[in-house]
Order: C-alpha cells, then sequence, then structure tokens
C-alpha cells in the first residue's frame, strides 16, 4: 500500500497552537459503517457513551525530556531524552551514573568522548556505539503546512551528577521542558509555563512518556465523573509513548514501515475488566491510538489481554485485525503518519479522509492541541 494514500492538505492555520479549554473543544463523530459524521463538543463524549462501555485511558506521564546542555567550547546542544537504558538494573535503582538514549541537535556535536555540562550540576558523556539517524524528506502536504524536521541522531549518554545519588528524572523539573512537537511554535522554540500544564492528561500517573497521549487532554475531573454516573466503567493502561508513535515513516510502501517498540504496563485489574466486557457483550471504547496499541498489542501476542509490563512495535493499517476496542476518542492526525494510518485501518481510509476533508471545511482545528473525533 503507498504511504501517498495517507495524504492531505494541510494548511498551517488548522494545527492548533494552544488547545481549548479542557472540556469544551469541538468533537466530530464518525460511524464506522456508514461513514456518516456529525458535530458537537467533547461535553457531548458522555451521552455518546453507553451504560456498560468500558473507558480505557493511557496514564502515563511525559516528562520533560527537552534538555540544553554545553560541549567543552559553550556550544548548545539540544537533547530528547527518549529512554533510559538500565543494563539490567533494578526499575528504582539510582545509584551511580545513567545510561539514557537520546535524540540530538545538532548530532554532528556529539562524538564519543565529548562531554556536555547541564543546569542543575549535572554532566553527561558521549559513548560509543552511538547510531545517526537522518531526517526523513517531508511530504508535499508538510511542506504547505511549514512542518520542519531537524537533523537527528540517536545516542548513548552516560549523565552523572557530582557529589549526588539522586536520579536525573527526579531532577529534570528544575531544568528540563516539555518535548512539544514541532508544529507547536514557542519563542526559541521551548515549552512554556502553560505547556507544562496544558500537555499533561489530569490523570497522568506514571512517568516515561516523551509525547502526550493527546486524546486524553480533553478530559476534566468533572467530565470523567459524569462519564462514571452514566454507568460507565473505566479502566487504565500505560503505555509510555515514545519513537514508535511519531517515527516519521520514511518509506514509499506502508508495509515496508518498521515500528519503534514502546513499554508500558497493564495492571491485572484492566485485563480482566476487557475480558468480561467482551463477554459480556459490552463495548470497549479506547482514549487514544495509544491506548488501542497497548490493548491490540496485547491481544495480538497473547490472544487476549494480559495483565504485566510488556512492550510491543505493533502497527495497524487498513486490513489489520482490531481483537479489543470498539470505539475510539482520537484527535485529528498528522498526513503519512502511522497514527492515521491506524485510525484508517480502524474506520476505513475513505470514512476517515472524507471526515478529515469535512473537519478542515468546518475549521476544526488538527494535531496534539486541536479538536477531537469519536469514532464508534
Amino acid at each position: 500500500m503507498d504511504v501517498s494514500l495517507f495524504d492531505y492538505v494541510l494548511p498551517p492555520e488548522a494545527i492548533a497552537q494552544r488547545p481549548a479549554p479542557r472540556g469544551t473543544a469541538r468533537l466530530m463523530t464518525l460511524a464506522r459503517e456508514t461513514g456518516a459524521v456529525a458535530h458537537g463538543t467533547v461535553a457531548d463524549l458522555p451521552r455518546l457513551l453507553r451504560p456498560g462501555d468500558l473507558l480505557v485511558a493511557n496514564d502515563t506521564r511525559v516528562i520533560p525530556a527537552r534538555i540544553f546542555g554545553a560541549d567543552e567550547k559553550g556550544r548548545r546542544t539540544e537533547f530528547l531524552l527518549v529512554e533510559r537504558d538500565r543494563g539490567g538494573e533494578p526499575e528504582d535503582s539510582a545509584k551511580g551514573p545513567e545510561l539514557w538514549r537520546c535524540l540530538a541537535k545538532p548530532g554532528r556535536r556529539v562524538k564519543a568522548g565529548r562531554t556536555f555540562s547541564f543546569e542543575g550540576g549535572w554532566e553527561a558523556e558521549a559513548l560509543e556505539g552511538s547510531v545517526s539517524r537522518a531526517a526523513s524528506p517531508l511530504s508535499p502536504s508538510e511542506k504547505r503546512s511549514g512542518t520542519r524536521r531537524a537533523e537527528a541522531g540517536l545516542y548513548t549518554l552516560r549523565f552523572a551528577k557530582r557529589g549526588s545519588k539522586e536520579s536525573l528524572l527526579s531532577d529534570l523539573s528544575s531544568f528540563g521542558s516539555a518535548p512539544l512537537p514541532p508544529y507547536i511554535h514557542r519563542p526559541g522554540g521551548v515549552a512554556d509555563a502553560r505547556d507544562a500544564a496544558d500537555y499533561q492528561t489530569v490523570y497522568a500517573e506514571k512517568p516515561g512518556a516523551i509525547a502526550a497521549p493527546t486524546a486524553g487532554l480533553h478530559f476534566t475531573p468533572e467530565l470523567l465523573d459524569t462519564v462514571s454516573k452514566r454507568g460507565v466503567e473505566t479502566a487504565r493502561v500505560t503505555l509510555h509513548v515514545g519513537l514508535g508513535t511519531f517515527k516519521p515513516v520514511k518509506a514509499d510502501r506502508v508495509e515496508e514501515h518498521v515500528m519503534e517498540p514502546e513499554r508500558g504496563e497493564i495492571p491485572e485489574a484492566t485485563a480482566s475488566a476487557v475480558g468480561r466486557a467482551g463477554r459480556e457483550g459490552r463495548r470497549v471504547v479506547a482514549v487514544g491510538t495509544t491506548t488501542v496499541r497497548a490493548l491490540e498489542g496485547s491481544a495480538a501476542a497473547h490472544g487476549e489481554v494480559v495483565g504485566g509490563p510488556f512492550e510491543t512495535n505493533l502497527f495497524l493499517v487498513p486490513g489489520a485485525p482490531f481483537r479489543v476496542v470498539d470505539a475510539l476518542l482520537t484527535n485529528f492526525h498528522l498526513p503519512r503518519s502511522t497514527l492515521l494510518m491506524l485510525v484508517s485501518a480502524f474506520a476505513g481510509r475513505e470514512n476517515v479522509l472524507g471526515a478529515y476533508r469535512t473537519a478542515l471545511k468546518e475549521g476544526y482545528r488538527f494535531f496534539s492541541y486541536g479538536d477531537a473525533m469519536f469514532i464508534a
């Protein structure tokens, strides 16, 4: 299947730069069977859900993973902490230096043996074996919408803080910032104080993501309470959003793209709730594509959703089976992205792209801080 089948023209002004107040964004509904659409707001979600539905959301927490370091010559380099390489050490270990896999910009400055200084007394040394990755070419629609992809590299750095054994993660809030997507523009390219709150779900709990599960950004505690009062059961999964979710598709053919693995955990209680809902004929409603990947990835690996830690590189494209999820709340996604392909697999490519054309005509706002779509 050609990747160009998932392209569309997106004017830059359709990309949301700030979110609507939580619970007030526009909400398009899309019928999977017919492609019919209707319009409302996120406040309408409780009435779109049925008593007995199981609403599953991703409780990962975005870490302030964007940091800036200076090398021995004082040159500033941007790093994005992707994941910690624990090398077999316990999950809660904070002893000694930490190894982190990072994206770097400009990557040409990150050479084995070079050290970088960060705020808070942290230093990092680039290790041997780093692998450079060139940025993928922009699609025609990305060029029109002003998308920018800088050169990127994936590197392993050893972080340490003199005279301290505290973990880097526990100290990041003092000098790191939210790793906003490149299509959200801020002065200096750095997230501000509003983003620190806006780019986090109200139920975020387990730190580890480098991008927000954005469908969940629409919820307020009050909206969740209304959903519960309607007789909707709720549950959580954890999928730490990483390279697998936003890695651009470089191949010309969908089948040639390989997803990066992402890690997380499904609580035993959630696995049991999903199993009960299936046996009783109740809908499983996923909040966001990351929740879909967690549930469907577990079912693909085990034949059913099972509890415990997991890793998945599941790539859902049109023709792929959906074993668990019956309805989906999601935002409007980038052209040619794996997220758009997943939604197209769930609701049909023509239905989805037709809904996107309607959304653009009706002035919906796109991407992470944009409006939402409920597909059932």
